[in-house]
């Protein structure tokens, strides 16, 4: 158990440290560029590490590495991006009365979130043969 926790430990600091690095590049807008990078990124690397790690099983004729996915999706990808970060720009924006931006905001992170896994999945299969 402790060997699992230090995966999501690991792999959460590194992701956390990513995402704080990118946070720190200057962006002249009002939309929040950094998080929305962030989290697109993070989908992509979600969908790809989960289809490779179970197409590399199915390949090998193994298991799948539960520490592994914990190191990397779990881990990296949850310290990485920032669902509450979303929210709570989402909602400034709104306080703010940029209604409209708010709106685009939280419908487009989502529609490219969900397309960026989709896209992620479909890397790894190629990457995978």
């Amino acid at each position: 158990m402790y060997k699992n926790i230090l995966c999501v430990a690991a792999g959460g600091a590194l992701g956390s440290l990513l995402r704080y690095g990118i946070s720190t590049i200057p962006v002249k807008t009002d939309f929040p560029v950094q998080t929305f990078v962030t989290n697109i990124i993070g989908a992509l690397l979600v969908g790809f590490i989960t289809t490779f790690v179970v197409l590399r099983a199915e390949q090998s004729g193994g298991r799948v590495s539960a520490r592994l996915l914990l190191l990397l999706k779990t881990g990296f990808c949850g310290g990485f991006t920032t669902f509450s970060t979303l929210s709570l720009e989402t909602l400034s924006l709104f306080e703010k009365g940029r209604c409209t931006m708010g709106t685009v905001y939280a419908l487009l992170s989502l529609s490219a979130g969900v397309g960026a896994v989709l896209l992620g999945e479909f890397l790894a299969e190629l990457a995978a043969d």
